[in-house]
């Protein structure tokens, strides 16, 4: 069974697409497979401690499959801060910036979990049910 999380934006209650030059400034330190460039959409990435993930952008989601535990998770913490973004964990809850709550449609916030700023241990601990 493969394990994924999910980054969504929402704007006035709307979800939105992703900054695809956000997106791409991130990733591009970390690519494992930059001669699969020409699908712009599909990242392969690969962190300094050996930990990989493969990121899909399909409309208005970031799909985050096989997030290797340690440095993946701070990449992936920095993408959703600079993109304004929420996680979605496998575990059905979502980890948003504080600055997310007014932007959320109705309900979505309820058993939601807002920080300061999305880091590397927050989502840690939100996917281990601790936070």
């Amino acid at each position: 069974m493969s394990y994924g999380l999910a980054m969504y934006k929402f704007v006035d209650g709307e979800i939105t697409p992703p900054d695809m030059d956000v997106v791409r400034a991130i990733v591009a330190p970390y690519d494992a497979a930059p001669e699969k460039a020409a699908n712009a959409l599909d990242f392969w990435i690969r962190a300094a401690d050996g930990g990989e993930a493969e990121l899909s952008v399909a409309d208005n989601v970031i799909g985050v499959d096989r997030p290797a535990l340690g440095e993946i998770r701070g990449i992936i913490a920095e993408l959703a801060n600079r993109l304004g973004a929420g996680i979605l964990t496998p575990r059905g809850t979502f980890l948003f910036r504080e600055d997310s709550r007014a932007h959320l449609p109705e309900g979505l916030g309820d058993d939601a979990i807002f920080v300061p700023e999305i880091t590397r241990e927050t989502l840690e601990a939100v996917e281990a049910g601790t936070a």
